[in-house]
């Protein structure tokens, strides 16, 4: 091959020179037989590659009289392992699992498992080592401390006690398996303390306080527990439910001296314990120094509010006023209120608005806002009546305050409190001027004073004027329950049932915890004598006010009226329960009992209703009546006597006190009796019966006065009744009774009937008072005319003497002078 040589050029250089020089860097057909090589980049799972020292010296591959390291290729490193005797492929140069050796159908095998063959199984743990049974263990007393916290958050306080003891107990068999395998220094300090906190708090939530002390003696001793020292604020508050409060006291300044300075919201609670537990012992003083204290520090309404308790006890006006502005400054910091209102334009972020408006943490604002409310309402209705000299004056001054404070909105609910005040004072007026000066204030506030005067109007009786605030309180709110029971009420006082119920179902419609609603609504079934629907209501109650004796009373009195007398003596035992000294429901189950035949029981829920009100006639009655008919009447005489003082225009009384010492046998004291009730009474007949009856026993010369008396009391009598029934006759229309006030007759249709009424009526008059006596002697009555006859002695027949001397009118006052009383109108 000929050459051309060009001008210029140096002939000693060839153009083509180099071409076919053998460079060993380029030469990778022979890799995959080198061993060296092949060792040094084969990567495998689960085996370590080779050392760096051994790839220095074994990964150097000798081609030719050349060596190459692996990672100076001038090609990139093949990562892959080697695949039936042919070199894995470069990613980056052929497509993934092509191969130009093999079967090109074979799977890429990215670990190289296709040539080493299965992987080994993982080594399999063995639990039976010591450590692992350590682990286990301690793993095992974790899980009971949790199962412990969560039985306490519960309520269920003995089963977390148990799990508590049962963590210690394996905790203790822990560190002596440690020490068994000299690894105590591997002892778990805050798995120990966990234990020991753990079973000192729910002995303390089970009151078992010694417990509770020791355990925690036993963490503050050990000096290996770090900040231990704070738990002496929990050993405080042991001694305070205890009430040692000078141990408390010394606890908690204990606990506070090592408390750091940076921790400042926990200095603030403990120094508040402090100033809680001076309060308890009367130490205002103490206390006022830890209240201002935390007040400089961080103020917060609780400490305020009892700021103004301590200076009230002391009586400090200026104190009080000052402390309750300083309160009214306590930042809630709370955001603005306009961040919860959405907007029409942004539906986004009204969608916002409502995700957040009831989330956690407005919940937690609302409680912020609602305990910083009570405070001040309960602060100014402590001190309103000691700042000032009048309790309207320091009312006032405290809604000043407010109104020109950041909580201004106050101001309103303060008003109707003062009104409330009012009532309590029993100054209706200035109660109802208060709540009628919101008539023209916004709706809200309106709607509460109207509901509120409504109230008021129905308690005085004006129903017009209930009824008028009732419909204000609904045109403003128709869904106010409160206004809605008003409203109820007011139908329920005019008699219309029906309606009322209406109103009251509305109510608890509107709102189901509505008791007055339900209480109310069950009374009207009641009137309307639904008594099934009565007790669904009453029992509906029950189930919310468990210990309201005014309900279970009802349902006693519905039972009552449905026969269902075991059901009511029951319940009626239960108010008894809950009001043991209300002596018209001892009474009420005295009754019962009587009606059911049990004398004994019924005599002693009567005997405890008089020890209680020994005032109730009806009670005293039915006692007198028990012991005459057990043949005691010496102690009837007691209750005669009681009921004498009572009532002592009633000639009925006295009466039964003589008949009871006549039927005991002291005859002189009975006379007595009569003699006084003659001279009280010197007109009743009665008592003129008996004079005559036992000084004819006694032989007395008296019985011959007491006789003339007796006709001259009868004569007095008829002409009474025989004037009455000629007026009658006349249609003079006027009625007269006798001096014993007994009940006039009912008018009739004709003269005829009318006399004939007044006659039977005189009779029953002469009559009525045998029959009550005689209902103290015997257990059945008996009609008695209108002569004498004993109530408490032997039924012996007595002549008949006013009948005999009616037939002769003419000669009655024949030779008796007659008195002026005597005489004609």
């Amino acid at each position: 091959m000929e050459h051309v040589h060009l001008a210029g050029e140096d002939e000693s250089e060839d153009l083509y020179g180099g071409f076919n020089e053998y460079n060993a860097t380029l030469d990778t057909e022979d890799l995959e037989n080198d061993t060296a090589f092949q060792q040094a980049v084969r990567t495998s799972h689960g085996r370590r590659p080779p050392p760096t020292a051994a790839r220095l010296t074994t990964g150097m591959s000798r081609n030719k009289g050349l060596t190459v390291p692996p990672s100076s290729m001038g090609a990139r490193p093949i990562t892959g392992a080697q695949q039936d005797g042919v070199a894995r492929p470069m990613t980056a140069v052929r497509a993934v699992g092509y191969s130009s050796h093999g079967n090109r159908a074979a799977g890429f095998d990215p670990m190289g498992q296709a040539n080493r063959g299965p992987a080994p199984p993982l080594e399999q743990k063995n639990e039976d080592t010591p450590e692992e049974k350590i682990k286990q263990l301690e793993k095992k007393v974790n899980e009971l401390i949790e199962e412990s916290c969560f039985a306490a958050s519960r309520g269920e306080y003995q089963l977390a006690l148990e799990k508590a003891k049962e963590s210690g107990r394996k905790e203790r068999m822990l560190v002596r398996q440690r020490e068994q395998l000299s690894s105590s220094d591997q002892i778990n300090l805050d798995l120990t303390y966990s234990v020991l906190f753990n079973l000192a708090n729910q002995y303390a939530a089970n009151e078992m306080f010694s417990e509770a002390l020791n355990s925690y003696q036993v963490i503050v001793k050990n000096k290996m527990f770090s900040n231990a020292g704070r738990l002496k604020v929990n050993m405080g508050n042991i001694y305070f439910k205890q009430r040692n409060y000078s141990k408390a006291i010394k606890l908690y300044r204990m606990a506070l001296d090592q408390v750091p300075n940076t921790h400042k919201n926990m200095r603030v609670k403990i120094m508040q314990n402090i100033g809680i537990t001076f309060v308890k012992m009367a130490q205002y003083s103490d206390a006022i120094t830890s209240f201002e204290h935390i007040m400089s520090e961080e103020s917060n309404f609780q400490t305020g509010f009892n700021l103004i308790l301590c200076y009230f006890a002391m009586g400090d006006r200026e104190k009080m006023k000052k402390t309750f502005q300083k309160l009214l400054t306590v930042d809630l910091k709370i955001d603005d209120e306009d961040k919860y209102m959405a907007s029409s334009e942004d539906k986004q972020y009204s969608l916002i608005v409502e995700v957040i408006k009831n989330d956690a943490m407005r919940q937690i604002e609302r409680e912020k806002k609602n305990e910083a409310e009570r405070c001040i309402m309960m602060a100014t209705k402590i001190i309103s009546p000691a700042i000032e000299n009048s309790f309207t004056a320091g009312y006032d001054w405290c809604i000043d305050q407010v109104k020109n404070s950041q909580y201004m909105d106050l101001a309103h609910s303060l008003e109707i409190d003062k009104a409330i005040g009012y009532l309590k004072h029993k100054d209706f007026q200035q109660a109802v001027e208060t709540l009628k000066s919101f008539e023209k204030k916004d709706t809200k506030v309106a709607a509460t004073a109207a509901t509120n005067l409504s109230f008021l109007y129905s308690l005085e009786g004006q129903l017009p004027n209930a009824d008028k605030y009732a419909e204000v309180a609904l045109q403003a709110d128709r869904y106010n329950p409160s206004a809605l029971v008003n409203k109820g009420n007011v139908l329920f006082a005019k008699g219309d049932y029906e309606k009322a119920r209406e109103f009251y179902r509305d109510a608890l419609s509107n709102d189901s915890s509505c008791v007055e609603a339900l209480y109310n609504m069950g009374l009207s079934n009641k009137k309307l004598k639904c008594y099934e629907d009565a007790l669904e209501s009453f029992y509906k109650l029950h189930t919310i006010l468990r210990n309201s004796p005014q309900v279970m009373y009802q349902l006693a009195d519905i039972h009552d009226k449905l026969d269902n007398i075991p059901e009511a003596t029951e319940w009626l035992l239960q108010v008894i329960g809950m009001v043991p000294s209300d002596a018209t429901i001892l009474q009420r189950l005295g009754e019962m009992y009587d009606n059911e035949g049990d004398k004994s029981q019924a005599f002693q829920y009567h005997y405890d209703s008089y020890r209680y009100n020994p005032t109730n006639i009806s009670v005293i009655e039915w006692l007198g009546a028990y012991y005459i008919e057990s043949q005691f009447c010496e102690k009837a005489v007691q209750y005669f006597e009681r009921a004498a003082i009572i009532q002592p225009n009633q000639v009925k009384w006295q009466l039964m006190i003589a008949s009871c010492h006549r039927r005991s046998g002291n005859y002189q004291q009975a006379l007595e009796t009569y003699k006084q009730i003659h001279r009280k009474f010197p007109e009743n007949i009665e008592c003129l019966k008996f004079l005559v009856r036992l000084c004819t026993d006694l032989g007395l010369k008296d019985a011959q006065d007491y006789a003339n008396k007796l006709k001259k009391a009868e004569k007095t009598q008829r002409l009474r009744e025989e004037r009455a029934q000629s007026g009658t006759r006349r249609g003079s229309g006027r009625r007269r009774t006798d001096r014993e006030g007994s009940a006039s007759s009912e008018s009739a249709g004709s003269r005829q009937s009318s006399a004939t009424e007044k006659r039977g009526s005189a009779g029953r008059r002469m009559v009525n008072f045998n029959e009550g006596d005689e209902n103290y002697v015997v257990s059945n009555k008996q009609q008695l005319d209108g002569d004498y006859s004993d109530p408490l002695g032997p039924q012996a027949e007595r002549p008949k003497t006013a009948a005999k001397r009616r037939s002769q009118p003419e000669d009655e006052f024949d030779n008796e002078e007659l008195g002026d009383d005597l005489l004609p109108e």
